[in-house]
């Protein structure tokens, strides 16, 4: 067996071991993720023909258009999209999108009628997008953390970062502002300002819960008077430094760059500490949302 074929091998061990962990978890937030996903859709995005990409927004179009049940159209065009994504992207990529695929229609059925279940009455539109880009902000973090999708154009994002060379994000951008802005001819421009808001609380939404928030905040320090800068780390703050041995890019000169990850209310000690020990000092900082090890 050839090095490749091993370091491959290996790779698809590890794959394996991840999703294995925590089997019970990771699918209890796949069906948490898809009722929150199928409750905002139905209760909030639909009634108020807010078209915000994906196949749910193809749905909204062609309920409006045609009278087709959005739970049938989001599986046909699901289940097309998980043939083609195992015929152009293969099994390994395909095989975390099949579940929510094939669940996601099920749960928009499901909770088709949740508005006779959950009265709201009659509310603002503003208040349905802000609800209903939370809600579904919520539950695709809760999918995407437990290793799953809900299908979709996310396959379509993926043959396109593929094939055109092109980033996840650029590929988003294409194939959903396709259908958002096919939105525009039915419902009108602002509809389209509406399904812009509820991009953005997803992303956001999405975001907080991959990541979570962040408590810690890791510099990178590179100083003239590193010394001093570490001393005032080490003995001021309490906290532990890393030092690496770097090279400028321009001047080529070697030079030494500090690492150290601080609680976020230690923030502003730190960084007005380098500004007075060092004026000239260059840094840059991070969120840090998981930190691990050390003293």
């Amino acid at each position: 067996m050839d090095s490749g074929a091993e370091t491959l091998e290996t790779e698809n061990r590890i794959i394996n071991k991840i999703y294995k962990k925590d089997k019970i978890r990771r699918h209890a937030s796949l069906l948490l993720g898809l009722l929150l996903i199928s409750i905002a859709f139905n209760l909030f995005l639909l009634p108020n023909n807010i078209v915000f990409g994906g196949v749910s927004g193809i749905s909204i179009i062609t309920k409006e258009v045609f009278g087709w049940n959005p739970s049938i159209v989001i599986y046909i065009g699901s289940l097309i999209l998980l043939i083609v994504s195992f015929i152009v992207l293969g099994i390994d990529q395909t095989t975390g999108s099949v579940l929510g695929s094939l669940l996601f229609p099920i749960f928009v059925q499901i909770t088709a009628n949740i508005g006779e279940w959950i009265p709201i009455g009659e509310i603002e539109t503003f208040l349905a997008v802000l609800f209903g880009g939370v809600l579904y902000g919520l539950g695709a973090g809760l999918v995407f953390k437990a290793g799953f999708t809900t299908g979709g154009t996310d396959i379509i994002n993926q043959i396109i970062s593929k094939y055109a060379k092109v980033s996840m994000g650029t590929a988003m951008l294409m194939s959903d502002g396709v259908i958002v802005l096919s939105g525009v001819t039915i419902f009108g421009v602002n509809k389209l300002m509406y399904a812009i808001i509820v991009v953005y609380i997803i992303g956001i939404l999405t975001d907080r819960v991959l990541l979570g928030i962040s408590n810690s905040k890791a510099f990178y320090i590179v100083a003239e008077k590193e010394e001093e800068i570490r001393n005032y780390v080490l003995n001021e703050l309490g906290h532990g430094v890393t030092i690496f041995d770097a090279k400028g890019g321009y001047s080529k000169e070697k030079e030494k760059v500090l690492l150290c990850v601080v609680p976020t209310d230690e923030y502003y000690r730190l960084k007005e500490g380098i500004h007075e020990i060092d004026q000239k000092a260059f840094f840059v900082v991070m969120d840090a949302y998981e930190v691990f090890g050390g003293e």
